[in-house]
């Protein structure tokens, strides 16, 4: 890492350090390095420019991911469409139930004038 990326400077007297953002993927990858028995885990945290507090996060994140996921029954996955999808299948199913009501108020009117008023056959 370099000094650009590792510190931010916001007027001479006060540095911060830039919180640098890991993808899902490298944080996996640190976890499976960290996990060998053998594992040389200050040397990996000094590599990637991370603190124990971190490892401790990334791990508690994997734990929370596989759990989620393992709750799941096979075949539930959610599936997501695009907004303007939904918004259109939206718009047909609202013009459906439109549909439905006016023939259910057509067979009411059908039905009490077959059948005498009565319900029943």
């Amino acid at each position: 890492m370099s000094v650009s990326d590792n510190e931010v400077t916001s007027g001479a007297q006060n540095p911060r350090k830039k919180r640098r953002r890991l993808s899902p993927e490298k944080k996996y990858q640190i976890f499976l390095e960290t996990q060998s028995k053998d594992a040389p885990i200050g040397e990996i945290l000094r590599r990637e420019g991370l603190y124990s507090t971190d490892l401790a996060r990334i791990r508690q994140q994997v734990k929370e991911g596989a759990l989620d996921r393992l709750k799941q029954r096979p075949g539930s996955r959610k599936k997501t469409i695009a907004l303007d999808q939904y918004l259109d299948l939206k718009k047909e199913l609202e013009e459906k139930e439109r549909v439905l009501a006016e023939m259910t108020v057509d067979l009411v009117i059908l039905q009490k004038k077959t059948n005498g008023g009565s319900w029943e056959r």
